[in-house]
């Protein structure tokens, strides 16, 4: 018995997929995406910062179970550095420090509320 040959029944047309690979595809715009989002205790931050309008990093330890000020802090620094979220530094002793999504941060959250909706209907369907 001869295997299948499906690949003999597709049809073979050029198709320009510069539109999804390449340096300026849909790849490469989706994979910064994942980068800025990527760490254990990012979508946690996120998240707390999208239910809240401004958060002190004492509220985030608080919040956010297991994650250390070491580790809030390292994430906090890389989310500022992608623009995603702002810190303000009142210059007050002892030391008040909130953060706040910005505009792009802001933007964000309707691709993480349809993932998070992705997920909750996968789980339905696979459970």
């Amino acid at each position: 018995m001869e295997a299948a040959r499906t690949h003999q029944k597709v049809p073979a047309q050029k198709l320009d997929r510069s539109a999804c690979l390449g340096p300026d595809g849909a790849v490469a715009h989706v994979t910064r995406c994942l980068r800025m989002i990527r760490g254990r205790w990012k979508l946690p931050i996120l998240f707390r910062l999208y239910a809240d309008e401004m958060v002190r990093s004492s509220h985030l330890l608080r919040d956010i179970p297991d994650v250390s000020q070491k580790m809030l802090t390292q994430h906090l620094r890389e989310l500022e550095t992608d623009g995603l979220i702002q810190r303000t530094d009142f210059g007050e002793t002892p030391p008040r420090v909130e953060y706040r999504l910005t505009d792009r941060g802001e933007a964000l959250m309707p691709v993480l509320m349809a993932a998070r909706q992705f997920g909750e209907e996968h789980e339905r369907e696979t459970t």
